[in-house]
């Protein structure tokens, strides 16, 4: 069976049907993957014994393929009288997953602070989370704006994955062109270019949000 151009034409706005939940899983589960990630990085801080226990939840996490995460909370929980819907646990999972990654991101982004900022502010009388919000904080972000947007396409990219639970996303909408017509190549590649436009998209708003925060500066003409 040969491929149709003028048939993948037809079906881009099926396909793109299921663009609007792609990008809100996308944006939730970044959200609530760098607010897990920082929270995994301050409970590791806030005292010595903590520190295993928190590295071992994380390399968990790291070592567990997001696939597996996925189907055990859709799939295993149910027996035992826990049912979540598939579009909570698609962003949960993917949120639970890159947490492992963004927390290390946070690590790094803290540690390359000057130890002498929260020994000054210890020494104004700043506690620890008056330091950590006005102090670390706004000097971290510098850190890790350039890693952070690396990992927001990376989410992006992992959406995909909740097609296996049927959450209506781009992929699972070319699914079930797919299903319909009995007509797979199609489907998929409209599916491809649409996910690497979403992609050059978030490049470009990266790339902004890095020069904001002035990771990177803008070449000047001569």
């Amino acid at each position: 069976m040969s491929f149709d151009f003028a048939f993948a034409f037809r079906i881009v706005p099926l396909v793109l049907e299921g663009v609007g939940n792609t990008v809100l899983v996308a944006v939730l589960s970044f959200v609530g993957a760098t607010a897990l990630g920082f929270f995994w990085e301050v409970f590791r801080r806030s005292h010595r014994f903590m520190r295993p226990l928190v590295q071992f939840i994380v390399d968990s996490i790291r070592s567990t393929p997001a696939l597996v995460q996925i189907y055990f909370l859709y799939f295993v929980l149910p027996h035992y009288g826990i049912t979540l819907p598939a579009l909570f646990v698609g962003v949960f999972a993917l949120s639970l997953y890159y947490s492992g990654y963004i927390s290390e991101v946070f690590k790094a982004g803290i540690d390359a602070i000057p130890a002498g900022q929260t020994e000054a502010a210890q020494s104004l009388g700043l506690n620890w989370s008056d330091t950590l919000i006005f102090v670390i904080a706004p000097q971290m972000l510098r850190n890790v704006a350039a890693p952070l947007g690396a990992y927001s396409i990376s989410v992006l990219k992992s959406t995909p994955l909740l097609a296996v639970i049927a959450v209506p996303e781009m992929l699972g909408s070319a699914f079930d062109v797919a299903s319909n017509t009995y007509r797979y190549a199609e489907p998929m590649f409209v599916a491809g270019i649409l996910f690497v436009i979403l992609a050059l998209v978030a490049v470009f708003l990266v790339g902004r949000l890095e020069r904001h925060v002035g990771v990177i500066t803008p070449t000047r003409r001569k």
